[in-house]
C-alpha cells in the first residue's frame, strides 16, 4: 500500500517532509515527489501548486506513475461554516465543483455536463478514521468541500449565495473536487482535509497569510492518524 500526500503550497507539505524517513527525491516537468516512509508506511509526497488544472495533473500521475492505492489532499481553506474557526478541520464527506456551471443546458451547478458526477464521495474508511483525531482548541467536523479556481472574500460572497444555499457548502478552496473526482474515476480511495486558514469575508487575505502555518499543523495531525491506523 502506497499513500500519496498531495499539499497545493509549500507550507502545506514541508511539516510532512520534516517527518519523512528513507526519503528519495524524483522529478517530472517542474514537480518533486518525495517517496518514504512516515510511521512504517509507504507515502509520496507532492507539491501540486494551486488550481485545478495542477490537482489533476498530479493526480493522475500519482495513480499511473507511482501505483498509489489512496489519496489524501491536505491544506488550507475558507470557512463557509459560521460555527467554524481559523484552525478548525473540516474533512471533506464529498466535494464538488462550484465554479462548473452548465445549468443553462439543463444540468445542476456542479454537475459535470452529460455525465451522473456531481458530488464526489469520499473514502468512508478514511473518513471515519480522521474524525477521531483529537486536536488542542480546535474541533474536526464532516463536512462539503467546494472547490473552485477563485480567492473568495466577503464581497464574493454576497454575491455568490449558491455556495451555501444551493450547494450547502461548509469549506471553499481550489483544488478538492479535482483530486475527488480524479479518484473517483480511477477507483482509488481519497479525503480531503482542510483546515480553516481564513473564514471568506474581509479579513479573509490577511488571515490567510497568518494562519497558514497553524492550519497546516492541524491538518498534518489528522493525516499523521490516518496513516497511523488506516
Amino acid at each position: 500500500m502506497t499513500i500519496g500526500i498531495i499539499g497545493a503550497m509549500d507550507e502545506e507539505i514541508s511539516i510532512y517532509l520534516k517527518s519523512l524517513h528513507n526519503s528519495k527525491k524524483t522529478s517530472y516537468k517542474t514537480f518533486t515527489f518525495y517517496q518514504g516512509t512516515l510511521h512504517h508506511k509507504n507515502v509520496i509526497i507532492v507539491k501540486s501548486g494551486v488550481g485545478k488544472v495542477f490537482a489533476a495533473m498530479i493526480s493522475q500521475y500519482l495513480i499511473d506513475k507511482f501505483q498509489v492505492s489512496t489519496i489524501l489532499l491536505s491544506g488550507v481553506g475558507g470557512s463557509l461554516n459560521k460555527n467554524l474557526n481559523i484552525g478548525d478541520v473540516i474533512i471533506g464527506k464529498d466535494s464538488v465543483h462550484h465554479d462548473f456551471d452548465a445549468i443553462a443546458l439543463g444540468f445542476q451547478r456542479g454537475q459535470i455536463s452529460y455525465t451522473n458526477y456531481r458530488f464526489f464521495n469520499a473514502d468512508k474508511t478514511l473518513l471515519t478514521i480522521a474524525l477521531t483525531t483529537k486536536l488542542h482548541k480546535h474541533k474536526i467536523i464532516a463536512g462539503r468541500i467546494l472547490t473552485g479556481d477563485q480567492f473568495f472574500t466577503q464581497r464574493e460572497k454576497k454575491k455568490h449565495k449558491y455556495l451555501t444555499e444551493e450547494l450547502q457548502g461548509d469549506c471553499i478552496e481550489m483544488e478538492g473536487a479535482t483530486v475527488a473526482q480524479v479518484c473517483t474515476i480511477n477507483n482509488i480511495p481519497h479525503l480531503i482535509i482542510r483546515t480553516i486558514s481564513d473564514q471568506a469575508n474581509g479579513t479573509a487575505v490577511k488571515d490567510y497569510n497568518a494562519f497558514k502555518h497553524i492550519a497546516a499543523e492541524n491538518s498534518f495531525k489528522i493525516v499523521e492518524n490516518i496513516i497511523q491506523k488506516y
